[in-house]
């Protein structure tokens, strides 16, 4: 399997999984259940772009987050986006993903060096 393409359904994998989790269990629709909190997945396999989104109404308007954005690029997986509890690195080195295959993108150009994953 090419390497993007093994990427691509890790990436997208790990993130259904999150989502789930977030949800209690259920991957819900995007139309949703209630009015109360949801988590999403967005997929954009043409330019190798995933997110999971929450979606919840605070005082009066709809308040949005994204805990977890991913981007595949040159062949690393980019994490852009990572408020989970253990990071998302963690679970792509679980699924086999090299640490040199990974780049902390919220990190600061300068400050990746000092990290164990890719500068870029």
């Amino acid at each position: 399997m090419e390497k993007t393409t093994k990427y691509r359904s890790i990436v997208k994998r790990g993130l259904t999984e999150f989502a789930q989790w977030v949800n209690g269990g259920q991957l819900l629709s995007a139309d949703g259940k209630t009015d109360a909190e949801e988590t999403i997945c967005v997929f954009d396999d043409e330019r190798d772009q995933y997110m999971v989104v929450s979606v919840t109404w605070g005082q009066f308007k709809c308040v949005r987050s994204t805990p977890l954005f991913v981007r595949i690029r040159n062949g690393k997986i980019w994490i852009e986006e990572d408020w989970t509890k253990d990071g998302f690195a963690t679970d792509l080195l679980e699924a086999g993903v090299p640490n040199e295959d990974i780049v902390l993108g919220f990190q600061p150009p300068e400050m990746r060096i000092y990290t164990e994953f890719a500068v870029a």
